[in-house]
Order: structure tokens, then C-alpha cells, then sequence
């Protein structure tokens, strides 16, 4: 049995989130993972890891970007299903102004968890089980959208990252494309379907490579397809890719004093981004929001733990773009 979160979706302006919703136990393991994996024994593959650390976390995708722009005072709906523990997690995101309408709580099944382990290089082994996830809310919680919406499609539900881009289209309203770790569950007719149509394609440069191969699509047959294709590339910032350039552009990434885990930078990142997007910023400015926005997040244990002020996060993009657009805060 399902049931909807009580608030309102139909004020305008709003930044609609559909993606994965979880529980993040975050192990680090204090090696290095090459050390204990031998490459000729793969078909046989046998190893353990000691942890030195174990934290929960409250995390998923949609919660994390929703966590962060929280942070940047932009209004957002969450879209995915979760299950019966959810509940101090849900009062804590409602206490921060985000709108769960589009939740639905399954009262059988529990909320989806992922298990991260990380060694000491930032590499990372994930395991996730999506629980309740395997249930779709669309079109159940089919967002209620006004002209200046954005959407932003997460790893989540595969039938919500199918069909959430097509009602989008219909609707005229700009989205972006984040397939991440479900991309090889989609399959590359998903996967095309999904982001023919983005104003953004986004992923790391696995992510992307990967998507090329299962497509069957090059990065200059993707950008016949998506306005943006943007790769992000951990420390060495990220690249913005559009047709019609002769070279792709550069984001440097921004220099933090000590990395205490990478967890959720990426979903912090989006939320930089389209931050910048929904305030009408060019790509490049909004691409430096985003790096900006993930610099905080990973000088914290978990995707949910950073924090900042408009004085603190224009210090530290200025320190590595120069002065800081003027934006809705």
C-alpha cells in the first residue's frame, strides 16, 4: 500500500527531482582496492576488505540534489518510492522547504539502501538495493509544471527515468538527462529515448563512454540529440560539450584543503548546475556553481552533512573564477 506525502506542487518555479531516495552506509576501507584485486583471477574473484569506518547516512540521488539546493534557497519536488523507515528521514527534507508530494511511501518494503565502500585513493565499490525503488510513481505523482520548471531525471526507478524525459517533452520544460549507475539496466533504447530531447546529458567519463557504447552513438551523434553533453572528471574539474564547437570547454575543478570523502559530489554538483540554469546563467558560470557546490559536499563524510552560506560559497568561487554572477538567493 502506497501513500502520498502531503504539500503543495502548485506554486511556479520549481526544480522537479525524480530519482533515487536511500540510505547510505559508508565503510572506508584504509588501503588501496589494486592491492588485494589480482587481474588474472577476475573469473574468480574472492576478496575482503577491512573497513576502519562505518557510518548511515540519509542520501539517494534526488534527496542529495534536493539537499543542496535547499542549500542555494531554490524551491524543489521530489519524485520516487520509499519505504517504511522513511520517516524521520522525510520530516528532516520537509523541514528544509523540499516539497514531497511526489513521494509515495510503501508501508511492505523498505527504503532503498546502498552500501559504498572507499578506499584511500577515492576509488569506490557500490552495492545497492533498491527496495521499494522497483516501484514507479509515474504517473501517479506526475508533476504539476509552470513555465520556468526545470526537471532533472536521476538514477531512480527505470520506468520513472523513461518516462518522466517523455512527459517533459510534452510538457515544453527543459531537463536534464543523469542515467548514472542505472545505465546498463536501462539498455540503450532506454537510454536513447531518455535523453533525446535534454537540454543537458550528464555523467562521469565512464558513465559517458559507457553510454556511447550501449547507444551505439558517438559523443557527436549524442549532441545531435541533447543541448549540452557535460562529463565530470573528479579532480580535474569537468568539460562542456555542445555542437557546433570547434573544442570542448573546461571547468576547473575548485581546490579544497583535504578531501574527507567524494560521496555525493556529483549529485551536489547537479545541484550547482541547474541552479544556475533555472537562474538563467549561461553553462560555463553554471558548470562553476556546480564545481563549487561539490567542493563543499566532499570535505564531509556523506552527501548530506555540508553546509554553507552566500558569503562562503561566493568567497570560494571567486577564489577560483573570479567575482561570482549575481544570482537569486
Amino acid at each position: 500500500m502506497s501513500r502520498g506525502m502531503e504539500t503543495n506542487l502548485t506554486e511556479p518555479c520549481m526544480i522537479h527531482i525524480s530519482g533515487s531516495l536511500a540510505f547510505d552506509r559508508i565503510m572506508t576501507f584504509p588501503g588501496h582496492f589494486e592491492e588485494h584485486i589480482l587481474p588474472e583471477k577476475l573469473h574468480f574473484l574472492n576478496v575482503s576488505f577491512p573497513i576502519d569506518r562505518l557510518e548511515e547516512k540519509m542520501g539517494g540521488t534526488a534527496g542529495n540534489i534536493a539537499y543542496s539546493l535547499s542549500l542555494l534557497k531554490e524551491r524543489s519536488a521530489i519524485y520516487g518510492t520509499v519505504g517504511k523507515d522513511f520517516t524521520g528521514y522525510g520530516r528532516r527534507l520537509a523541514a528544509m522547504g523540499i516539497d514531497l508530494d511526489g513521494v509515495k511511501i510503501d508501508d511492505e518494503d523498505f527504503t532503498a539502501c546502498c552500501y559504498i565502500m572507499t578506499d584511500r585513493s577515492s576509488n569506490q565499490i557500490n552495492a545497492f538495493s533498491p527496495s521499494a525503488m522497483k516501484t514507479p510513481v509515474f504517473p501517479e505523482k506526475a508533476p504539476v509544471v509552470s513555465e520556468g520548471d526545470w526537471g532533472l531525471v536521476a538514477p531512480g526507478n527505470v520506468d520513472d527515468m523513461v518516462n518522466f524525459p517523455a512527459f517533459y517533452r510534452e510538457q515544453g520544460i527543459p531537463y536534464i538527462f543523469d542515467p548514472g549507475q542505472q545505465i546498463t539496466v536501462l539498455g540503450g533504447e532506454q537510454l536513447t529515448s531518455g535523453l533525446t530531447g535534454a537540454h543537458v546529458l550528464i555523467g562521469n567519463d565512464y558513465e559517458i563512454e559507457l553510454i556511447c557504447k550501449m547507444t551505439g552513438l558517438s559523443k557527436t551523434a549524442l549532441l545531435d540529440r541533447v543541448g549540452w553533453l557535460i562529463t565530470t572528471l573528479g579532480e580535474n574539474g569537468s568539460m562542456l560539450m555542445k555542437k557546433g564547437w570547434d573544442t570542448p570547454r573546461r571547468i576547473a575543478a575548485v581546490k579544497v584543503p583535504a578531501v574527507a570523502d567524494p560521496t555525493g559530489a556529483g549529485d551536489a554538483y547537479r545541484a550547482g548546475l541547474i541552479k544556475g540554469l533555472h537562474s538563467g546563467l549561461d553553462m560555463e558560470t553554471s558548470a562553476e556553481l556546480g564545481a563549487v557546490c561539490s567542493s563543499f559536499c566532499i570535505e564531509k563524510y556523506g552527501t548530506q552533512e555540508h553546509g554553507f552560506t552566500r558569503e562562503t560559497f561566493s568567497r570560494r568561487y571567486e577564489e577560483t573564477y573570479g567575482p561570482m554572477p549575481e544570482l537569486p538567493w
